[in-house]
């Protein structure tokens, strides 16, 4: 794989399709509509809160206004008026000082009123209390809407898995696909849990300390205002440079996945061909893309913050000079100021906090992309309502002129007709390629046929629902498949009901299995891995053909499912397939022909086409295809005595 198409597969290029981030946003925020309830109640909660907060630094203000007054008061003379003792500053000739003093409310000769500071502050504490109360309600809120959300989301994205064709899942790394169901959704969740919450607050803020700071003083406000497009042209280009690499960040994520998954499962094949240097340069490859892209992608939206605190800084040292000339021309109180000072801290903090969210937007968006690529995949042809079924499922299979093609424009099989009786067992040969297991796929619907069609008892395959079908077709395959648990519940995983210990064993003798499986420390109760680990591949057949056996179909496919046993257990197998197959309907794929002699029709295929059907004598008096291949196996064999 270190060719073109293995650097294709490692995503070494540079994602160069633009990322939709206006309408995957809009599709995310659309996600929480259930959440209508929640939401505004978290609005309410969000709205008074922030609106206590900003209430706040004016309620300081003024308690430093009683203060600032009870200092002053206390210098002055005891009976004069306000007025009487500022006129006589101006005629000292402390006319600026007069000024000043001019927006302060003190009484000459009275000191601090402690008293009337200490009411103040306590309203300030018991502001500051609920505004942080309701915050933590929103919090929670949050928290409930986005768990929602996510647990919505990830009950979709498993409902449109199981809704794909199965072609999908074939032009796709399967841990590029679990990335997206795992990782992605993740990544969403945390971004949302992060800064849905604080987004929501922070523009609330924006919007209530500006209110504030128009009230204290139009001019200050103005101001505060003249760094607002300084930090918006920053938030702006800093979130497009970051953009595209939030998306190829995720996408090589993606990649790297699918590399460690198929390198983990196929961890004994890549030391046996001596694939470990290959295999860690190529992991070495992809993990480098991918710090590439994520460095980058960090990189870009960590400046937003710093080049905010600066402008932010700016912002607060004009603040100060303009403020500090105001209450020097007795226009603004001291604790005015210090409100107003407090104001355009709230402003800025609100604003860098919103541009600093946008690496975390984006890289959510950015795998909210994904999901909706997932979400928005072609499905396979839905089930027809109602769907058809046979009065009485006796197993008659017929293919009809039957064409198909996995691309457009190569043929695979062309004009196929076949008659299978209830009860028969049909072999079907060939070389690779030929289209076997193919033919067994459009009787299992995993694909539709391009032309012509299937008819279970006379009823097309298409017309009824694929779960109807399926429902009365065992099949095992040559690649086996078992899941993390005990050997007991991996034989009953084919049956549709509850079934007993005693059915479970009765099947596993059936196969064949039940001696080696007593062998095993627990019995029928050994835990396996989804490996298998602890049991051979031959084992792990006589498990799955068990399986088979208990699911008592109507109809049975086996795929190569004798590959992995011994010559021993093949024939037992045999025997105990006849007694299976009697009163059903039997596909048998092989590659060894010995397993097929029984079999009452033989189907010869090669390029998707049936070149000879017949029973074993016929076809080998017919001295063709099938001869053919017989005649090289036996030569073999007898090459492999010799």
């Amino acid at each position: 794989m270190a060719g073109p198409m293995g650097r294709m597969m490692a995503g070494g290029g540079p994602d160069q399709r633009s990322m939709d981030f206006k309408g995957s946003g809009k599709r995310l925020i659309a996600r929480f509509k259930p959440e209508r309830g929640t939401i505004f109640t978290l609005l309410f909660c969000v709205v008074i809160s922030v609106g206590l907060s900003v209430i706040g630094p004016k309620i300081l203000g003024k308690a430093t206004d009683l203060v600032f007054a009870g200092i002053v008061g206390r210098e002055m003379p005891a009976g004069a008026s306000k007025e009487q003792v500022l006129q006589s500053m101006r005629e000292r000739g402390d006319g600026a000082v007069a000024d000043m003093l001019r927006s302060t409310d003190f009484t000459p000769g009275e000191g601090i009123d402690f008293g009337q500071v200490g009411s103040v502050l306590m309203i300030a504490f018991a502001t500051f209390v609920a505004a942080g109360l309701l915050m933590a309600a929103a919090t929670r809120l949050v928290n409930r809407a986005v768990n929602q959300t996510m647990y919505r989301m990830r009950r979709d994205v498993q409902a449109k898995l199981s809704r794909l064709p199965l072609s999908y899942f074939d032009k796709r790394q399967r841990g590029e696909v679990l990335s997206r169901a795992t990782n992605d959704i993740d990544n969403i969740g945390q971004t949302l849990q992060q800064s849905m919450g604080q987004l929501i607050n922070s523009l609330l803020t924006i919007i209530g300390v500006l209110a504030m700071m128009f009230w204290v003083s139009w001019l200050l406000a103005l101001v505060a205002l003249v760094t607002v497009p300084v930090s918006a042209f920053v938030a702006t280009r800093v979130g497009k440079r970051s953009q595209p690499h939030f998306v190829q960040q995720w996408r090589t994520t993606g990649k790297l996945n699918a590399h460690i998954e198929e390198m983990y499962t196929g961890h004994t094949l890549v030391k046996v061909f001596g694939r470990q240097e290959e295999s860690a340069a190529q992991f070495a490859e992809q993990n480098d893309a991918l710090y590439e892209a994520g460095f980058k992608a960090q990189f870009n939206s960590g400046v937003m913050q710093p080049l905010m605190m600066f402008v932010s800084n700016i912002n607060y040292v004009l603040v100060a000079v303009v403020g500090g000339l105001r209450v020097a021309s007795g226009a603004l109180s001291i604790g005015d100021v210090q409100a107003f000072i407090q104001y355009s801290r709230q402003f800025s903090m609100p604003l860098t906090q919103v541009a600093s969210m946008a690496n975390l937007v984006q890289s959510g968006v950015a795998s909210a992309e994904r999901i909706f690529e997932l979400l928005d995949a072609e499905e396979q042809a839905k089930d027809p309502v109602p769907g058809l079924r046979p009065e009485e499922l006796r197993g008659r299979v017929a293919l009809e002129h039957v064409s198909f093609r996995y691309e457009p424009d190569t043929q695979l099989i062309e004009d196929l007709s076949l008659a299978v009786e209830p009860g028969h067992t049909v072999a079907i040969v060939g070389p690779t390629g030929a289209g076997k297991t193919t033919l067994v796929n459009l009787l299992m619907r995993f694909y539709d046929v391009s032309g012509g069609r299937i008819t279970l008892d006379g009823v097309d395959i298409a017309k009824m629902s694929r779960d109807e079908l399926r429902a009365g077709i065992g099949m095992v395959l040559q690649d086996t498949w078992l899941f993390g648990g005990t050997i007991a519940e991996n034989i009953a995983y084919g049956a549709s009901r509850e079934v007993t210990r005693g059915e479970i064993e009765e099947a596993a003798r059936a196969a064949h299995a039940d001696r080696f499986v007593r062998t095993l420390p627990d019995g029928y109760d050994t835990v396996i891995d989804d490996e298998g680990t602890g049991v051979s591949a031959g084992e792990k057949q006589l498990i799955t053909i068990a399986r088979a056996f208990l699911s008592d179909p109507t109809i049975l496919v086996l795929d190569e499912a004798t590959s992995s046993v011994d010559t021993r257990t093949e024939v037992l197998i045999q025997k105990a397939m006849a007694k299976l197959a009697h009163g059903r309907t039997s596909f048998v794929i092989a590659h060894r022909l010995s397993t097929i002699r029984d079999a009452d029709t033989i189907l010869v295929m090669e390029n998707g086409a049936i070149v000879e059907q017949g029973a074993h004598a016929e076809l080998l008096a017919a001295d063709g295809a099938y001869a053919r291949l017989y005649k090289a196996q036996f030569a073999e064999a007898v090459a492999e005595v010799d």
